[in-house]
C-alpha cells in the first residue's frame, strides 16, 4: 500500500529533500508541494490525503492555521528546525515530529508512526463492531456480533436470530446493511442478512444456518460467493 501525501514547506530545497525520502521509500506518492499554508488549505478543501508533511514557520499562515481549518484527520508529520513547537504538536495529536535536518533514517521511523497509529486506529474500530445496540421490547438490547445468526426483514420490523433467542425491532435490512459490520455481516437477499461465519452449507440458492433455510437472491449471489472465498 502507498500513501498519498501533500508537502507543506517553503524552501524548495527541504521539500525537494522530502520528495525524494518519498520516492526512495516505495511508500509515499506526493501528490503536491506548497510554498503556503494558505494554498494547500484550498486543496485539501477538496482533495483528501493520507499524509501531510507540514512545516511550522511560513509566510503568512503558518502549519498550526492549516490544522485548524482541516476537515478531516490524515496523519500529520510535523518538519521544522525548531523544538520549541513540540508542546503545540503534541496537543494538535500529530503523528511525528522530525525536525531539520533530518536523515532517511528519521524518515522511514515517521512512516512506520504512521503504520502503527493506522493499525491501532483499526483495532479500535473493530472492537467498537464487535456488538451493537438494539430496541427490543421497550429496552436497549446489547446483541455481540458472534451470537447473531441471521437478521430478517418483517416489513417495517427485524427479527433478529440467535440461538438462545429472537429479537424484533423496529427497523430495516436497508438501513441495516449500512450499519453492520460488513467483514461479518452479507446481505444475502431483500430480506436476510446473514452471519457469514454461522453458514452450515450452502445449496444451489439456498443457504442453512441452525437449520434455517435462508434463500439467496441472484443480485446478492456473487458478492456471497466472493465473501465466503469460494474456490
Amino acid at each position: 500500500m502507498k500513501y498519498s501525501s501533500i508537502i507543506v514547506e517553503d524552501l524548495p530545497i527541504a521539500a525537494e529533500f522530502l520528495a525524494k525520502f518519498c520516492e526512495k521509500s516505495g511508500m509515499v506518492d506526493v501528490y503536491q508541494h506548497f510554498t503556503q499554508a494558505e494554498d494547500a488549505i484550498i486543496f485539501l478543501k477538496e482533495n483528501k490525503v493520507d499524509i501531510i508533511f507540514l512545516d511550522v514557520e511560513m509566510p503568512g499562515a503558518s502549519g498550526f492555521d492549516l490544522l485548524d481549518q482541516l476537515v478531516y484527520n490524515p496523519q500529520i508529520i510535523l518538519t521544522t528546525s525548531k523544538t520549541e513547537y513540540a508542546y503545540n504538536a503534541f496537543q494538535y495529536n500529530v503523528c511525528d515530529y522530525m525536525k531539520k535536518p533530518f536523515t532517511y533514517q528519521r524518515f522511514l521511523e515517521a512512516i512506520q508512526k504512521v503504520k502503527a497509529k493506522e493499525s491501532q486506529a483499526a483495532e479500535e474500530a473493530q472492537q467498537e463492531e464487535d456488538y451493537l445496540f438494539i430496541k427490543s421490547e421497550g429496552k436497549l438490547v446489547r446483541l455481540n456480533n458472534d451470537d447473531i445468526l441471521y437478521i430478517e426483514s418483517m416489513g417495517d420490523y427485524v427479527k433478529f436470530v440467535t440461538a438462545a433467542k429472537k429479537y424484533v425491532s423496529h427497523n430495516t435490512i436497508k438501513n441495516l446493511e449500512e450499519k453492520v459490520n460488513d467483514t461479518i455481516f452479507c446481505k444475502v437477499h431483500r430480506s436476510y442478512i446473514v452471519n457469514l461465519s454461522k453458514i452450515d452449507d450452502i445449496q444451489e440458492n439456498v443457504l442453512f444456518i441452525k437449520g434455517n433455510m435462508i434463500p439467496i437472491s441472484k443480485a446478492n449471489k456473487i458478492t456471497v460467493m466472493k465473501k465466503l472465498k469460494i474456490v
